[in-house]
């Protein structure tokens, strides 16, 4: 058998792409999978090969075979010039806006992004002297009116965290192109195979890897994912923090990346039937999926986006604490925790009214969070309708 090269795999399809991609049997003895490589020391034959110091690896936080293996996948996956990895999802966020601003900028963030990140830009950004203004995440190509001269991110998340308003990336990225302002995208919910963020004009792309690329609930890690532009200014401050991601972590990410396309296929068949199912409900006001189309971000997302995963919103009916409770505690199938992407289906109540600062957040009754995994649909439907049951039967 003849290893694939990145020129050949650039001619495959993703779920091929994702078997051979990072893969390099001959250096690893024949074996399928690059192994775990724990370490900090690498050793050096030569005093003239230890001061030249352009080794391949040279010292464990600059990467190992393992991380090297992620890392080169994923880059061929998202279409960037490279890709590093960080400890957590949040990790890679910060990571991201560090290596893009500097004391006294601006940064414009989408008024739905992840509330950990904003917490980042309230606290530590502000304390470096980077003012943040947060905007509507509809504003579009409209953006323009709010870049200032010393404007140097605009940070996105298509669709937002928990509302999930759909973002017009290209319009965005378009304006922040020609007005030399770089663009992050959180990649979180679609990953690239579901939206290629750099062929869509984006800088930096997010992934928390602790949700589908793990795909099983146990590891935590971010991965961001930068053009050529970007890439090595982004490795520059990678290095400087020696932000590294645990080798075992970075192990169950290769071994979950090679069946992504699968689990992602199967959460998005999964989430489209429940979310119909759960459109047709009485004590449903509306769905918030983006692959709806009587969701408001549904052009877009048509447009866009290549498919859509299991992560979706809705929003309840007027209904006391009392009676969210009831349905919410006795459910059976649906775990309440704060993660997703995972295997199995999950529930959790949110309300974006007490940070939002850019748009308002008014639903008529409680908001629910769902992440649907891979149990049977039919199953997490009488899950879900004996809860709707005591939903009702509490006053």
């Amino acid at each position: 058998m003849t290893e694939t090269t990145p020129e050949d795999r650039k001619r495959l399809k993703a779920r091929t792409k994702l078997i051979h991609a990072g893969r390099r049997p001959s250096e690893q003895h024949g074996f399928v999978n690059t192994p775990i490589y724990r370490g900090s020391t690498v050793l050096f034959p030569t005093l003239d090969d230890l001061s030249k110091r352009n080794a391949r690896f040279s010292y464990g936080t600059q990467g190992t075979p393992t991380t090297e293996a992620l890392e080169t996948a994923w880059t061929e996956l998202s279409g960037a010039a490279g890709t590093v990895l960080a400890p957590t999802g949040l990790a890679a966020i910060t990571l991201a806006l560090l290596a893009a601003v500097k004391a006294g900028d601006h940064i414009l963030v989408t008024d739905s992004a992840y509330r950990p990140a904003r917490i980042f830009c309230d606290t530590v950004l502000a304390r470096m002297g980077v003012e943040t203004t947060y905007y509507d995440p509809l504003v579009s190509a409209g953006i323009e009116a709010l870049i200032r001269p010393n404007t140097s991110v605009i940070f996105l998340e298509a669709p937002g965290s928990q509302s999930l308003e759909m973002q017009d990336v290209p319009a965005i990225a378009e304006v922040a192109r020609a007005k030399g302002v770089c663009t992050i995208l959180d990649n979180t919910w679609a990953t690239p195979l579901f939206f290629p963020p750099h062929a869509r004009g984006v800088d930096m792309a997010i992934e928390a890897g602790t949700k589908y690329l793990s795909g099983h609930s146990d590891l935590l890690l971010g991965l961001v994912s930068a053009n050529a532009q970007w890439i090595k200014r982004l490795r520059a401050t990678f290095d400087a923090f020696a932000m590294c991601a645990g080798p075992e972590d970075v192990f169950l990410a290769l071994r979950g990346l090679r069946t992504l396309d699968l689990r992602l296929r199967e959460a998005e068949r999964q989430a489209l039937d429940l979310a119909h199912w759960l459109a047709s409900r009485e004590e449903v006001v509306q769905v918030l999926h983006p692959a709806l189309p009587s969701c408001p971000g549904h052009a877009l997302w048509k447009r866009d986006f290549l498919g859509s995963s299991g992560l979706f919103s809705i929003l309840l009916a007027p209904c006391s604490t009392n009676a969210l409770a009831a349905m919410l505690d006795g459910l059976k199938l649906f775990g309440m925790g704060y993660s997703w992407g995972g295997f199995e289906s999950l529930v959790i109540p949110f309300d974006c009214s007490t940070y939002r600062t850019a748009t308002i957040w008014s639903p008529p009754g409680p908001a629910l969070r769902f992440s649907i995994g891979l149990e049977d649909i039919e199953d997490l439907k009488a899950d879900l309708d004996e809860g709707f049951k005591r939903l009702r039967s509490v006053a």
